[in-house]
């Protein structure tokens, strides 16, 4: 898999689904003016809103927005429908219940992103109608191209850099964002659920594996508590929780390069390490990731820093973590082609250099 097809979970590009529950557009109109409103401090009167499906929708139905409002202003949004009835039908079959929370995605664009200006898409607002069954956001159309579509390597860095500015600005502050959005917690019982969720899913494919495959995950699994015991060992700190690089837009400004991560949906406490996993998984050389890794840990301003060893020690075990979440997410989805990768190759791989099978 070559980083240019690095979009492990996005879905092959589709017109976006919309159910029966799909907002109606003068409530559209009506919760845009109140979040321009909201947002500006002035009543804001829209005079003109056409909507239609975005082509590169993920796990939610996303519509785009153009708006024009009565000073002749226009704008161009983004509306992600984060209801329960607006996921695709690849993501419905695909996406672990227990995962499903829209507040989360919600109150981090509204209280960790918004506030500390991190070049992330704008929120204009949000709809939050629980008794409706309604979540969604309203977010800038960010101009760009998807990460995996870049071949320099250079951007690449610069994207590890911004990564590590992102996990060094939240350092030590884990309860306070607690306290503000309904974030996951990567702690042990999180890494051992996604154990668990594997070992079940490569048990009911025993047939297929082979003998070897057998053996390396018995000895993977039946070792997992040392893995569990470094994961938590590793400090803390806000994770995107799916930095792929088909979830990161680019956009190339003068000499400035603005990296714009979308879809949080995944947001959590947990080592910065998990992220930086996300963004080298696919087809590196070996050189290429520790490249990128090292731009991260030069990057990462942080009294916590390890030598580049344990550094690059503590991300092979994130990646691991990573490949078997990949292995336990769903016992009954398969990728498509261009973004299946052999995870079970790459979670035996990592457990024999890391001496747990």
């Amino acid at each position: 898999m070559s980083r240019r097809s690095n979009s492990a979970r996005r879905t092959a590009v589709q017109p976006a689904g919309v159910s029966g529950g799909r907002i109606g557009t003068a409530a559209l109109h009506a919760a845009l003016e109140e979040a321009l409103g909201r947002r500006s401090g002035q009543r804001r009167r829209v005079v003109g809103l056409e909507r239609r499906p975005s082509m590169y929708s993920t796990s939610f139905a996303i519509e785009e927005l153009d708006v024009r409002l009565d000073d002749d202003t226009r704008i161009r949004l983004l509306y992600k429908d984060l209801s329960r009835h607006a996921l695709l039908e690849d993501a419905r079959q695909a996406k672990p219940t227990f995962l499903y929370d829209p507040l989360r995605e919600i109150e981090t664009y509204r209280s960790i992103l918004g506030p500390n200006r991190l070049g992330t898409p704008i929120c204009y607002g949000a709809i939050v109608e629980p008794r409706a069954e309604r979540h969604g956001l309203l977010l800038e159309k960010v101009p760009g191209v998807e990460l995996y579509q870049v071949g320099d390597l250079t951007t690449w860095r610069r994207v590890a850099e911004w990564l590590a500015v992102l996990h060094a600005r939240f350092a030590r502050q884990s309860e306070a964002l607690a306290r503000i959005a309904p974030l996951l917690r990567h702690d042990a019982g999180y890494y051992r659920l996604w154990a668990d969720r594997a070992r079940a899913t490569l048990g009911r494919a025993g047939p297929r594996l082979s003998r070897d495959e057998r053996r390396g995950t018995e000895q993977l699994f039946g070792n997992y508590d040392r893995v569990v015991e470094r994961l938590v060992a590793l400090p803390v700190t806000f994770v995107h929780g799916e930095f792929y690089a088909s979830n990161v837009l680019v956009h190339e400004h003068g000499e400035g390069l603005r990296v714009c991560p979308v879809d949080w949906e995944m947001a959590a406490l947990g080592p910065g390490l998990v992220d930086l996993a996300a963004l080298t998984s696919g087809g590196w050389t070996a050189g290429e990731r520790e490249e990128l890794a090292l731009a991260y840990c030069a990057a990462l301003v942080s009294h916590e820093t390890q030598p580049p060893d344990a550094f690059l020690l503590a991300l092979d075990y994130c990646r691991l973590h990573l490949a078997v979440q990949w292995l336990g997410w769903s016992q009954d989805w398969t990728p498509p082609p261009e973004h299946a990768q052999d995870w079970l190759g790459e979670a035996l791989g990592l457990a024999e250099k890391l001496g747990v099978a």
